[in-house]
C-alpha cells in the first residue's frame, strides 16, 4: 500500500501511546507516517517520549495524505480553536478522506463543525463538548461514522490504528459496505 498518513500531535504533553501505537499499525500496513505539529523540532509526550516532528502545522497541505489523525492527551487542548487545525480537519472531511482523533483530539473535530449529527467518542471529559456540538456521544472505545473515526483513549490505540488502516483501504466502498457504522 502507497498510502500517506498525517499524525497530528501536541509540541508538549500529547499521548505517547496515542501516537506510537497507531504509528506502528500504520507503517506495518505500509503507510509512509509523516508527523506535524505548531513547530518542528522535538515534541515531547506527556510520559517522555520524544518525536521529531516533520513538518509545521502552517505548513500541512491535506491534500498531501490519504489520512489525517489528530492524537490527543493534555497537549491537544491548544488545538481545539486552532484555525489552522480545523481547516485542515474540515479540508480532509471535505475530500472524503479517513480523518480520525483519539481521547481529547475529537473535541478539535466538535469545534471545527464535522461531528454535527455523527456519532463518536472520546475521552469522557470531552464528552458534554462533543454532545453541545451536535455529536451522538457514545463513550464506547472507538466509533466509526462515514470517513470520520474517534477512539476515547490509550486503551483502544491500536484498534484505532487498525481501523484507520481498513478505512483508507476502503474508502468509498468502506462506508457503503458497513453502513458507515463499525
Amino acid at each position: 500500500m502507497d498510502k500517506n498518513a498525517l499524525m497530528v500531535i501536541a509540541f508538549e504533553r500529547f499521548r505517547d501511546e496515542e501516537y506510537a501505537e497507531p504509528k506502528k499499525v500504520l507503517e506495518k500496513a505500509g503507510f509512509k507516517v509523516t508527523t506535524a505539529s505548531l513547530q518542528t523540532g522535538i515534541a515531547k509526550g506527556k510520559y517522555g517520549m520524544e518525536v521529531p516532528v516533520d513538518i509545521a502545522l502552517k505548513n500541512v497541505k491535506a491534500a498531501d495524505y490519504d489520512t489525517v489523525i489528530f492524537v490527543g492527551g493534555p497537549g491537544s487542548h491548544g488545538y481545539f480553536d486552532d484555525p489552522t487545525a480545523q481547516a485542515i480537519a474540515q479540508e480532509t472531511h471535505a475530500a472524503g478522506k479517513i480523518l480520525a482523533a483519539i481521547c481529547a483530539a475529537p473535541s478539535i473535530l466538535a469545534n471545527a463543525g464535522l461531528l454535527k449529527g455523527k456519532t463518536a467518542t472520546s475521552f469522557a471529559d470531552q464528552g458534554p463538548n462533543l454532545t453541545a456540538k451536535g455529536a451522538h456521544f457514545t463513550g464506547r472505545g472507538l466509533e466509526i461514522d462515514s470517513n470520520i473515526i474517534t477512539a476515547d483513549g490509550p486503551a483502544h490505540a491500536k484498534e484505532f490504528g487498525e481501523a484507520i488502516v481498513k478505512g483508507v483501504s476502503w474508502v468509498g466502498g468502506w462506508n457503503q459496505e458497513n453502513n458507515g457504522k463499525q
